[in-house]
């Protein structure tokens, strides 16, 4: 299948009709296996912003580092209108890729993603996009904001690099987004800042979008089996789902936790059993899986590495905790998503295992 995603209309041909400002201009980098919700959640708002206002306000362009389609997570195929080394009279970059992405001529890719922010061009990467960024060092001093679900194999790949809560992160000249919702959020702020705060809302209404976070909004983090999200815990469980997220590799005992939340270990127990249905011991070895399956799914760690990166002695014990949790043991699920994402040799076959 395959769609085009034409955008409205390139900078020079806009100049004749533009108001003084400069003219919004986004170029979106795909990667195969790109999360196609982020690219249509960045473009919609402003299509409807040009739509509304009768003007072309704002401008896309779709990229791929070669010519050609390139194909979404989805399995639906985007013609691009230009390449990489083509990108001119851009305001902003913007990379899409899941978290494995990686360009077919690093040296030349990269180096064109650093002319251009030398150029005094925004880079930025949504969801996963932010791994070729920072691959290509061309996040700067930039903290980048990580989607929950990839952060065990950001901290895998690059472990002195820090990472934001923040669903939306905009500083240093660049924009990282953890997600599609926030992508949305962060295109009516941008029409928000071009347009003002009734145009802002009156595209917002038009896809029923009612609630707009700000860019200091935390990601929503889902509770295992608690049909709730992190924010929604009692504040003493809350705080100890954190220190467990701080002790992924160097495990602490759960009385140790207890002491630090000013809660007995029996008490401690109560609450995790009534906020979560689960023992703080079962939560946090749950955490520590999940933490050590985003990097079986998205680095190629070997089950041995990702066992010791997430408290386990023995990848033999990993394996066992693993496929009791997820029904598969690692190294089938890793072969099987690459599968699914079509990513011939995505992960080595001496990698595998």
């Amino acid at each position: 299948m395959f769609l085009r995603m034409k955008h409205v209309a390139t900078p020079a041909e806009v100049s004749s009709s533009a108001p003084a400002a400069p003219l919004a201009a986004w170029g979106f980098l795909l990667f195969p296996g790109f999360p196609m919700a982020c690219l249509t959640s960045a473009i919609e708002p402003l299509r409807a912003a040009n739509e509304i206002t009768g003007r072309p306000e704002f401008a896309w362009t779709l990229l791929g580092e070669a010519p050609g389609p390139v194909r979404s997570s989805a399995s639906v195929r985007f013609d691009t209108d230009a390449t990489l080394a083509e990108a001119a009279g851009l305001d902003a970059l913007v990379c899409l890729s899941p978290p494995d992405a990686r360009f077919l001529d690093p040296r030349r890719s990269e180096a064109a993603l650093r002319l251009l922010a030398r150029r005094g061009v925004t880079l930025g990467g949504f969801s996963g996009g932010v791994f070729p960024l920072m691959r290509a060092q061309a996040l700067g001093r930039h903290t980048p904001s990580v989607h929950w679900c990839y952060e065990g194999a950001w901290a895998g790949e690059f472990p002195d690099r820090g990472t934001s809560r923040n669903a939306i992160q905009r500083e240093h000249g660049r924009i990282t987004v953890s997600g599609a919702g926030a992508v949305f959020d962060l295109m009516l702020r941008v029409i928000e800042e071009r347009l003002g705060r009734a145009l802002m809302t009156e595209v917002a209404c038009w896809f029923q979008h009612p609630f707009v976070r700000d860019e200091t909004a935390l990601q929503a983090r889902p509770v295992a089996r608690a049909g709730g999200t992190e924010a929604m815990l009692p504040p003493p469980v809350r705080e100890a789902v954190r220190l467990f997220g701080l002790h992924i590799e160097d495990p602490l005992a759960i009385a140790q936790v207890a002491a630090q939340v000013r809660l007995s270990e029996r008490t401690l127990e109560r609450a995790f059993r009534a906020a979560t249905g689960e023992t703080p011991l079962r939560y946090y070895r749950r955490l520590r899986l999940e933490r050590g399956r985003q990097r079986v799914l998205y680095s190629t760690d070997t089950v041995t590495e990702i066992a010791r990166s997430v408290g386990y002695s023995t990848s033999t014990d990993f394996a066992r905790h693993y496929q009791e949790a997820f029904g598969v043991h690692p190294a089938d699920e890793r072969r099987r998503l690459a599968g699914l994402r079509g990513l011939a040799g995505a992960v080595p076959p001496d990698q595998q295992g």
